[in-house]
């Protein structure tokens, strides 16, 4: 009942009113209609001061100014002490522009538009170095003076301060490192190999002009340069150093750390990594590069089988040679690295006769990353300088004189001057090349393609190349490079013998060891023991001693006299 009254009441005062609901709801329609019309009259008003596309162009500086404001809003908002100054440029942070489309999406059509905004990508993150904490022991870390002993004077390993193999991969970069200036480096094909060059190369290298290798030098956003593997469109493919289709495949796989090294003409054993990592097992590769005749010889010893592997070693093995000295040939995989593992990031070369015994990791993040570099190398021992290095090559009959003193006599001519203080903070022209170690991007792949050109045009020598090399793109561009000491060097590396010289040291195949001499025989005299003589020690000790020496020493001396005198 209360809710017929209250219904009939509300109808009630309706009628009191004079307005009944039919009368009400046509009331509002027409309020909606006259509305309509007035929106009608302002658009047909807008349109009559200004064209329709002037229009559309009023909605979009609407909606260019509210973006402004959007990005005005963030922009504050970022300065503010809680904001990140580097958002939208490293990747490792939250926000980048790609996180504003859907906002600006939301905003267009918010606005009753349809737009398609094309933005440009952010910038990319590069690696931009680190510090150790304050107080880290590296950091104070200080080389201890060399051993006293008078007996050492040749080189010899000295203390590193490396980080735990567990810190070191953490402090493995997520980007990159930058390069300068060059961002695009490409690699010469020629189909039709021109030999008519001005002076060297070869069938593999290519035979580029004088003027093609000063343009090389001249450093550009992007490049292509003669880099090898010139006859074929992908490496290790009928170019010369021919690799197996499975092998290829194996090291496309490599894409983070790649440990390399090669022996060819069976000149060196293979030397196993030691104290390596259970992560470094599991994510490096390690590839070792022989030719034929090294694979006979691994296979007929019994160390090599169908796996293809020999302790942590891949075994790859190169066809159809583009040269006839395994010196020469061991330059291709040591400086070319990055064309052979095309996906690999970081890279540690070291020579055949030599042992790693440090973790990769630990290697990288010394020498590489703790120094903010793209390229380390060893300068060497004793010699830092060019001219000084040509002729100890010559005096061990390394090269053919004649051919090192061309390639001297052209650098000459290009400027190349002994070494002095002048060029600080250079310590060195001369490198210890045994181990190589670098980051894959483009300027440091540039600086290991020009040095194997000129390794390919003049002498296989390349500690002569380098200095020329490295002073040509320094002097173009900032390129990130770390020479570092010899002793810190053979910390990580232990050298071993070549092979030839293993097989001198060794016993004759056929050679027996004597059986040991026979104990003593007693003599049963009397029924009582006796052993044969025994050799008595200097009875007199201290003074006594040194005045019998002298008295000996008289007597043959006197003795040798008389000889002489008759």
């Amino acid at each position: 009942m209360s809710l017929g009254l209250r219904s009939s009441g509300s109808y009630g005062s309706l009628l009191e009113n004079g307005v009944s609901p039919i009368q009400a709801a046509s009331a509002r329609k027409a309020s909606k209609m006259v509305k309509e019309k007035d929106k009608e009259r302002l658009f047909l008003w807008i349109c009559k001061f200004a064209g329709r596309k002037k229009v559309g162009m009023l909605f979009l500086c609407a909606i260019s100014a509210a973006v402004f404001i959007w990005v005005l809003y963030v922009g504050k908002g970022d300065d503010s002490p809680e904001g990140n100054a580097v958002q939208g440029i490293n990747v490792n942070e939250s926000m980048s522009i790609d996180d504003s489309s859907p906002l600006i999406s939301t905003a267009a059509s918010a606005l009753g538009l349809t737009t398609n905004l094309a933005l440009p990508p952010p910038p990319p993150s590069y690696f931009l170095g680190y510090s150790l904490p304050e107080g880290h022991p590296c950091n104070s870390f200080t080389l201890p003076p060399p051993p006293s002993d008078p007996k050492r004077t040749g080189p010899r390993p000295c203390p590193v301060c490396y980080l735990p193999v567990e810190e070191a991969i953490e402090l493995m970069p997520k980007s990159p490192s930058p390069s300068p200036v060059l961002k695009n480096l490409t690699y010469i094909y020629e189909e039709n190999i021109s030999r008519f060059g001005e002076f060297g190369g070869s069938d593999f290298g290519g035979y580029p002009t004088l003027k093609q290798r000063n343009e090389s030098f001249d450093i550009q956003e992007s490049m292509s340069v003669h880099c090898g593997f010139v006859r074929g469109t992908k490496p290790g493919h009928n170019t010369g150093f021919d690799i197996d289709e499975a092998d290829i495949l194996e090291m496309e796989k490599c894409n983070g750390v790649v440990v390399a090294s090669a022996i060819f003409g069976n000149f060196d054993e293979i030397n196993e990594p030691a104290d390596i990592s259970t992560y470094s097992k599991e994510t490096v590769c390690f590839l070792m590069f022989v030719d034929e005749e090294t694979e006979k010889y691994l296979k007929s010893s019994g160390k090599l089988g169908s796996s293809k592997m020999i302790g942590l070693w891949r075994i790859i093995v190169a066809h159809n040679l583009p040269y006839t000295d395994a010196r020469r040939t061991g330059k291709i995989p040591k400086l070319l690295l990055h064309r052979l593992v095309p996906n690999a990031r970081y890279s540690i070369w070291v020579d055949g006769k030599l042992k790693l015994v440090v973790d990769p990791y630990k290697i990288l993040e010394r020498f590489l990353w703790r120094k903010n570099a793209t390229f380390a190398i060893s300068k060497h021992y004793r010699r830092f300088d060019v001219f000084v290095e040509a002729e100890a090559n010559k005096a061990a009959k390394k090269y053919d004189n004649a051919s090192i003193d061309f390639q001297i006599e052209f650098y000459k001519r290009e400027g190349l001057t002994p070494y002095t203080e002048a060029k600080l903070p250079l310590t060195s022209d001369v490198p210890e090349g045994c181990v190589v170690i670098r980051e894959h991007v483009p300027i440091s792949n540039l600086f290991t393609c020009l040095w194997f050109n000129e390794v390919d045009r003049f002498t296989s020598r390349d500690q002569i190349s380098f200095s020329t090399v490295r002073d040509k793109i320094l002097s173009k561009v900032d390129f990130h490079f770390n020479m570092f000491l010899d002793c810190e060097r053979r910390n990580f590396v232990i050298q071993k013998y070549h092979r030839d010289i293993l097989l001198r040291l060794a016993p004759p195949a056929g050679h027996v060891q004597p059986p040991p001499p026979p104990a003593p025989i007693l003599e049963v005299v009397s029924e009582k023991v006796v052993s044969p003589p025994s050799r008595r020690g200097p009875g007199r000790r201290g003074r006594d001693r040194k005045t019998g020496n002298r008295r000996h020493r008289k007597v043959v001396a006197g003795s040798k006299d008389m000889d002489t005198a008759s």
